[in-house]
């Protein structure tokens, strides 16, 4: 059986951590779980820290998300979990779903918890925001010719010795554009890409921690790699 290792973020998500943890528990009781929290103001690290049989690992500042997630990446491949998931705090992923794709990475490296896949869905998001990750996704296809229908999604299931290669060289990409760093290195590595239709639910506590400077970073970076020479799986997108 495969070791799982559920890794989520937290900045300010004390409200919604204890819940999410409980949910995660219920969905697949055997894996363990790392909260990854950058020293929030709010106190959810020493909110996670009271939660029984979750480890924590506690950063000084705020990093992103994608540097939050690297730090849950080499915790949990220098324990030799197979497999490795990201989630986010705010309960707008369903741990529910965790079976389902679970059971997708035992033939594939790389699973994405997809809003855009047939049978996927946003709930409660303003028509504003699902505008804008439509249009994203639609340019990050059409730029990068990338087969897949939601790349910037923050859901996944990575396989352990495909991450190990995927982070290979470093990575320097923060949030939107750090899914779409790893889901372009991994069809460039001939990686196998499953997408597991979900449905996404607006978070109904705290605050959304996207910016213009993250979104800026994201249309300037996908540019950068579409007219960069393409060299298949050993092409550095750092």
């Amino acid at each position: 059986m495969s070791t799982v290792l559920v890794i989520t973020p937290t900045y300010n998500e004390r409200e919604n951590l204890p819940g999410l943890i409980a949910r995660i528990r219920a969905a697949v009781p055997a894996a363990g779980v790392l909260v990854v929290d950058d020293n929030s103001p709010d106190g959810t690290g020493l909110v996670a820290d009271a939660l029984d049989g979750v480890h924590v690992l506690h950063r000084e500042h705020k990093q992103g998300l994608g540097a939050a997630y690297l730090a849950g990446f080499r915790w949990g491949l220098e324990r030799g979990f197979d497999l490795l998931v990201q989630i986010d705090a705010d309960g707008s992923h369903p741990p529910e779903r965790l079976p389902a794709m679970l059971r997708a990475a035992e033939r594939a490296d790389l699973v994405i918890g997809s809003r855009w896949a047939p049978g996927g869905r946003v709930a409660n998001w303003p028509r504003r925001r699902e505008l804008l990750s439509r249009l994203a996704n639609r340019y990050v296809r059409r730029m990068l010719r990338l087969r897949v229908a939601d790349a910037t999604g923050g859901f996944r299931v990575h396989r352990a010795a495909a991450l190990q290669e995927l982070l290979a060289g470093g990575v320097e990409s923060r949030g939107y554009c750090f899914q779409v760093d790893l889901t372009l290195r991994a069809v460039r590595r001939g990686c196998t890409v499953v997408e597991v239709p979900i449905t996404f639910v607006d978070r109904t506590k705290g605050a959304s921690k996207m910016s213009a400077g993250v979104l800026f970073e994201a249309l300037w970076r996908v540019t950068v790699w579409a007219w960069s020479p393409r060299r298949g799986g050993g092409m550095s997108l750092t």
